[in-house]
């Protein structure tokens, strides 16, 4: 005689009650970055007669390249400021606050608050963008495929505020008033920093301390030593002091940053505190950190020589109504917002029936549909040489990059929270940081050499495409020994 279980199958945990906290203070944060950040070139290489800089594409293109480098190359000493002196939660809220004052700072129309907001906005973000991906692996201390959901949903929220900040601040800039743009980012983050306040209590402990322990004076002494630094250097170039070169310096700062991370993973592979295991850990972090520069290059293409190729190849045209070319930058991330869910849901399936995909094959189809991606816009760059053309090449490089983008991004922040050894959580979330800082220096370099014509553009499409394919070939013979080196990690 047969039986009927009464045995219900649990429910799936729930996700933390912190993550909205995060998911909106990270939604206000990306709002005023990219709603900035999609006016930025545009304005630069705007004429003084409207309103704009007037510099040249190769001048703007090292500017934009530099300051998107400086806002991610601030995480690693933002990793630091949370892991040895404030917290994590303090670091945000600190960061979001030097943010907002930046961009009120653009909105001045001079050109030294241009370049002064430029920095505030640079340093803020990288007190804010480690810190914060950082909690939300403090509130998964089990890992796992729901970790990655977790991160998925957060990252969600990183692209409902770059939909709103392109079409808020794109069209106050460039149909209004261009610093009327930068003011409407600055207002973002002030919403965002007020939700964080109010909503701080959700996140409990994690992120109040830091993670090295109690503060020590040496710390607060190299601190305040730093501070010092950038005060006094920031007053010499604000009076004329010393002058630079932006093009020049962007050729020299693309060494300066591979150099940090060779001393910084030198460090840790000859560190007596890390076991072989830990070793090996940082080493898949190495890998990530390559492939996650060459990604960058070309996907953050999409604020420079794609915003260019919107504004001066692209039919804007409906009805006898212009729509702004900043708001191709909505594409991204209304398509982010539609298939995260998708491939977060893929991913958690595979998990569930014991077929997950490793790491290193996620991240080399993420630089393949990168290199498609390319591949399509360069044979839109080749039509634009006999006149402007439809948007649809924008709209399904777009695609390709977002669909590149989930399947690395999301993925890569979640595994390096996993993969990096405990007290170095803060610091090797800058490091992951620091390979998008190289990969948008080396992007603003390369969107400078595209100003001469849609020709110039197709060629050096070609050449990003080329790259990633190669990178992602090579991945995919590593990612069996990066999963062996991974053992134990999930």
């Amino acid at each position: 005689m047969s039986s009927v279980s009464n045995t219900t199958v649990p429910a799936a945990p729930r996700h933390p009650r912190g993550l909205s906290t995060l998911f909106f203070t990270e939604m206000w944060e990306r709002c005023s970055y990219y709603g900035m950040r999609a006016l930025l070139v545009l304005f630069m290489t705007a004429a003084v007669q409207q309103g704009g800089l007037g510099f040249s594409d190769k001048l703007a293109g090292a500017i934009y390249g530099l300051y998107t480098a400086a806002v991610y190359l601030a995480a690693l000493p933002g990793g630091w400021v949370a892991d040895r002196l404030l917290g994590a939660q303090k670091t945000v809220w600190l960061g979001g606050a030097m943010i907002a004052l930046g961009h009120f700072t653009l909105a001045v129309p001079r050109i030294e608050a241009f370049y002064l907001g430029l920095l505030f906005v640079a340093l803020g973000t990288g007190l804010l963008k480690p810190n914060i991906s950082a909690i939300v692996g403090k509130l998964y201390p089990e890992g796992g495929a729901r970790r990655d959901a977790g991160f998925t949903i957060f990252y969600m929220g990183i692209n409902v505020g770059a939909f709103i900040g392109p079409l808020m601040c794109g069209w106050l800039g460039e149909k209004v008033n261009w610093h009327a743009g930068f003011a409407a980012a600055g207002v973002g983050m002030v919403v965002g920093l007020a939700q964080f306040s109010a909503m701080r209590g959700r996140l409990g402990d994690a992120g109040r301390q830091p993670d090295g322990g109690a503060v020590r004076a040496r710390d607060r002494g190299l601190a305040w030593t730093a501070l010092a630094v950038v005060v006094a250097a920031t007053a010499l170039l604000m009076l004329g002091v010393v002058r630079l070169n932006p093009v020049a310096l962007a050729q020299s700062a693309k060494w300066i940053i591979l150099g940090i991370a060779l001393v910084f993973f030198l460090h840790l592979f000859l560190s007596r505190t890390l076991t072989g295991e830990e070793k090996r850990r940082v080493g898949v972090i190495a890998i990530l950190f390559i492939s996650s520069a060459l990604f960058f290059s070309g996907f953050e293409q999409a604020g420079s020589s794609l915003n260019l190729f919107a504004e001066r190849y692209t039919l804007r045209t409906l009805g006898g109504w212009e729509a702004p070319a900043s708001w191709f930058q909505m594409l991204n991330p209304l398509f982010v917002v539609t298939l995260a869910p998708v491939v977060a849901g893929v991913w958690v399936t595979l998990a569930r029936r014991g077929r997950d995909i490793p790491l290193g094959v996620k991240f080399a189809l993420g630089l393949l549909l990168l290199a498609a991606g390319f591949l399509v816009i360069m044979l839109g760059a080749q039509r634009a040489a006999h006149g402007q053309v439809v948007p649809v090449w924008l709209l399904m490089t777009y695609l390709l990059h977002t669909v590149a983008e989930l399947c690395l991004s999301p993925v890569g922040l979640s595994s390096v929270t996993k993969l990096a050894p405990p007290r170095y959580v803060g610091q090797m979330m800058g490091i992951w940081f620091l390979a998008a800082s190289l990969g948008n220096l080396v992007a603003g370099l390369i969107a400078g050499e595209c100003g001469s014509g849609p020709a110039d553009m197709a060629h050096r499409f070609l050449i990003v495409a080329l790259s990633a394919i190669g990178l992602g070939l090579v991945l995919l013979a590593l990612a069996g020994l990066m999963r062996k080196w991974m053992a134990g990690i999930k």
